[in-house]
């Protein structure tokens, strides 16, 4: 049976974990995947009421905030919901975490697929609706689902790739696979995880 909207967003808020200010997230302070930069643009983001919007804030997020954030401005604001609903969890999920790079993505994979011209502008418009709708009749849909699991995961190595101080993400500090990787993974059927031996190799030169 398919998983509701509310269900996929709790599953995105267990996912992201509690209250993190890390200096080197270009997110800023955050919570349950809630950046301080999203609730800046939130009508009610003022959440205690001092007259600004801050780290404490975020703080005072709840799981049923980010919950409706997400629902509203992740999944139906960019027409998620009018994509392929297989596709529906990974793309919601990438895009809490990477906003319209998350379109962006698909539409490159799309562009692969099926040699579209698709311009690469991360909104889910008419075209690029209609043209991923297309490409997904074309093919086999769990295929698709892990094309794009495995672009996700090729996009968080890259970036680590050129951000070095990035790579905690994609990296633990015992040289196995960060939380980038594991979260791209989980929408990968498990034939196409990375084995450790590969993932070393991937990151060999990292140092």
């Amino acid at each position: 049976m398919a998983r509701t909207v509310q269900q996929m967003a709790k599953e995105i808020v267990d996912r992201e974990g509690g209250f993190v200010n890390d200096p080197d997230d270009p997110g800023g302070a955050t919570k349950y995947g809630v950046t301080i930069h999203t609730l800046r643009n939130i009508p009610w983001g003022d959440l205690d009421g001092d007259g600004d919007i801050d780290a404490m804030d975020v703080r005072a997020l709840t799981k049923a905030h980010a919950e409706t954030i997400f629902v509203e401005r992740y999944f139906f604001g960019p027409r998620i919901n009018e994509l392929p609903e297989a596709l529906h969890a990974t793309v919601f999920d990438m895009y809490v975490n990477a906003g319209a790079n998350a379109v962006k993505i698909l539409q490159r994979l799309v562009n692969r697929m099926i040699t579209s011209e698709l311009a690469i502008d991360g909104v889910l418009g008419p075209h690029t609706l209609g043209t991923v709708r297309a490409a997904w009749d074309q093919g086999s849909p769990d295929r698709f689902v892990d094309a794009y699991g495995i672009a996700r995961r090729n996009y968080y190595f890259r970036i680590a790739d050129h951000r070095p101080r990035l790579r905690k993400f994609a990296q633990t500090r015992a040289g196995g696979k960060g939380g980038w990787i594991k979260r791209a993974e989980e929408f990968i059927s498990p034939n196409f995880h990375l084995t450790d031996a590969d993932f070393q190799a991937r990151v060999a030169a990292w140092g």
